[in-house]
């Protein structure tokens, strides 16, 4: 008589079959999982990406052209590198249309991760190597708790400050120079 080995779930069908109360990523090989985000870290990600939208996404007093999304799934790799920023946003010429399932397989080229208290550590040292590595051309990390955000553009494959802002600076910072953010409105 023989018995066959269970087979263990990949870990893309791990992370499919977390709770909806629980996020995950697969980050660098690694299942990565964290509840979900608090007031203030969803109020800051709400706002700045309603002020981004509407003139980038719509073109409403703004230049449109772009994609702008809240936790998009990002196969940097097909179910093996798999990050979830806070917001994200292609240029429509590298989007042209919008993948019908859940699946993100273009990078984008600006991401936002509002750190949290818990996540600071992986999204700086682990996520933004890789968002570098894939050729994700900006990054924004905004911060509820200092009231800061930080930009930065992909230079020779490096993150090249573009400035740090704080409390309630008014912010002009690619890849979205053409419109005032108010950072005081990210604030609780």
């Amino acid at each position: 008589m023989t018995t066959s080995a269970a087979r263990k779930p990949t870990l893309y069908e791990q992370l499919c079959a977390l709770p909806e109360s629980i996020r995950g990523e697969i980050i660098n090989g690694q299942l990565r999982t964290r509840p979900r985000p608090t007031g203030p870290h969803a109020l800051a990600s709400s706002r700045l990406g309603s002020d981004i939208e509407g003139p980038y996404s719509r073109g409403r007093g703004g230049p449109g052209g772009w994609w702008i999304i809240d936790e998009p799934e990002i196969h940097f790799i097909r179910d093996r590198e798999v990050e979830v920023p806070d917001i994200a946003g292609w240029r429509i010429e590298h989007l042209p249309r919008l993948p019908e399932g859940h699946r993100f397989e273009v990078v984008p080229d600006w991401v936002c991760e509002v750190l949290s208290p818990s996540t600071k550590s992986t999204d700086r040292e682990e996520k933004m190597p890789v968002y570098a590595s894939f050729g994700v051309a900006y990054s924004w990390l905004v911060d509820p708790e200092t009231h800061t955000l930080e930009a930065y553009a992909l230079s020779e494959g490096n993150w090249l400050p573009l400035g740090i802002f704080r409390d309630d600076d008014v912010v002009r910072v690619a890849p979205f120079d053409s419109i005032d953010i108010y950072l005081a409105d990210l604030w609780i």
